[in-house]
């Protein structure tokens, strides 16, 4: 992270009253004891307590707040849920937190434009909940729903096990209002999908934080489809069942959701949940389709047939509502159960090719071996988006290591096969360094200045996804092997 800047530690009693002055009462939190639980995010092996946090309720105080800390050069760090597993809301020494809590309310409904508005602290299930008695629901469901926040998922452009047929958060979001560092707000969409103009929001979807702080989001609600059926279906060998995941997409067929999880994975989930997954196989596929009744049946009779050709050995179809909820249950609980076989592990997020996921898999097998720790691999099997859980002790030394030793050498292997180094975790300071691994030096400074663009000091969530921070000035020029501001080891627990 960057260092600490010591004018700015030197004025915390001077930074503490101002922002008292913008959010009374109890909205300033400022005693050591009190910031240790905002001394780290789901990414718990690194912790840092902030220089103090502030709670607006207001987008007035959310504006002064910003411009107060812009015209004072004081860093600042957004937090939804604090849920991310890139380490993306991990606050700085000399860094204010802006903690968007409070803003935890469902402004408006639209049945008939099918939209919501809603602010950025409400969870993520809660909107599905407050429409269901409509018949709708918000689409994106990652397995924290119930405890991430919106605001959260827009800065990490977020996913879920539905992605595969309707898209990430970037899909399913109109419009946000959204507070610059210098404290402007700014209307970003609208209501619409396709507004005129320059597609900012798509800018502002996944931008982790570094571009403003959003202070209101329109969703997309979408109606309940008429009927919604699940497959469960066990393979002797992952291998397997990666192919049958390519073989169904070849097909033409587009699930609602297509997940996979192998044998340490299963067996975590079923003593977590007990709803009966097979425990002879060595990869589970649990595979959805919805829509009209008629064409569920076909397409997992197709499916059916599609599974045995490559060699599936269990495979039970959902008869009512509960049954395909309890398929659901064990890998929605799969992140929790998995806690179950080490003391540690760390959550990993890569994207490849549908096409190599054999090879990626037999891949982690062997970095298993190499780095000698085990792994559970969990991931949405349809869009190639892996989540291998790395188990570890970070009591027993130099596991740790090992253990980012062998994610890095996992985000690797994806990029090495045409992929990407995350699908809905974001960079944050997990993947920051692994950057150079997939952009140069000149891909690097151009997306660096588009943050230059809203956040010219550096000032918002810095230390997060750029491996090198340059100054703005100097990007201009190209000139990237100047200027660097290098960032020392980061404050792991």
């Amino acid at each position: 992270m960057p260092e600490p800047d010591p004018s700015v530690l030197a004025r915390r009693a001077e930074i503490v009253a101002a922002l008292r002055g913008i959010v009374p009462g109890e909205g300033v939190v400022s005693e050591p004891a009190s910031l240790r639980a905002y001394e780290s995010d789901a990414l718990t092996a690194y912790r840092q307590p902030p220089l103090a946090v502030v709670l607006p309720e207001t987008v007035e105080q959310v504006s002064r707040i910003l411009g107060w800390c812009h015209a004072e050069g004081v860093r600042v760090v957004p937090r939804g849920a604090g849920t991310s597993l890139s380490g993306g809301s991990l606050p700085l020494a000399d860094a204010v937190v802006v903690s968007m809590g409070k803003f935890n309310r469902i402004l408006h409904v639209d049945y008939d434009e099918r939209l919501a508005v809603v602010q950025p602290g409400v969870a993520n299930l809660a909107i599905s909940r407050a429409v269901e008695g409509r018949g709708f629901y918000y689409a994106p469901d990652p397995s924290s729903q119930i405890a991430c926040s919106i605001g959260g998922n827009v800065a990490e452009n977020a996913g879920g096990v539905h992605c595969l047929k309707y898209g990430l958060t970037t899909n399913n979001v109109l419009g946000v209002e959204i507070v610059l560092v210098t404290g402007e707000v700014l209307r970003l969409g609208g209501r619409t999908l396709e507004p005129a103009g320059l597609d900012l929001l798509g800018v502002v979807v996944g931008s982790e934080g570094l571009l403003g702080i959003v202070t209101e989001v329109t969703v997309r609600l979408l109606p309940k489809p008429e009927t919604a059926r699940a497959a469960l279906i066990g393979f002797p060998g992952v291998e397997a069942a990666g192919q049958c995941v390519a073989d169904v997409i070849a097909a033409g067929i587009i699930p609602a959701g297509m997940e996979m999880m192998d044998r340490p994975a299963i067996h975590a989930a079923e003593a977590f949940v007990q709803v009966g997954y097979p425990l002879d196989v060595e990869a589970l596929l649990i595979v959805e389709m919805d829509g009209p009744a008629a064409e569920c049946g076909h397409l997992l009779d197709e499916i059916t047939a599609i599974a045995r050709g490559n060699g599936a050995t269990s495979l039970r179809l959902s008869t009512d509502e509960a049954e395909r909820l309890a398929f659901w249950a064990g890998r929605k609980a799969a992140f929790p159960a998995v806690g179950r076989l080490a003391p540690d592990y760390l959550c990993m997020d890569g994207t490849i090719p549908r096409r190599r996921l054999p090879e990626v898999l037999r891949g982690i097998s062997a970095l298993s071996e190499k780095h000698g720790l085990a792994v559970a691999n969990v991931f949405h099997a349809g869009d190639g988006n892996l989540h291998p859980l790395i188990l570890y002790d970070a009591n027993q030394p130099g596991q740790l290591d090992a253990a980012e030793a062998f994610g890095a050498d996992i985000l690797r292997l994806c990029v090495a096969v045409g992929g990407v180094l995350t699908g809905e975790h974001g960079v944050g300071i997990e993947k920051r360094d692994l950057m150079p691994a997939m952009f140069n030096a000149v891909d690097l400074a151009h997306q660096q200045g588009i943050k230059c663009a809203f956040d010219a000091d550096l000032l918002l969530n810095p230390g997060k996804v750029f491996p090198t921070l340059h100054r703005c000035a100097e990007l201009g020029h190209m000139h990237v092997h100047h200027g660097r501001v290098p960032f020392p080891e980061l404050p792991r627990f």
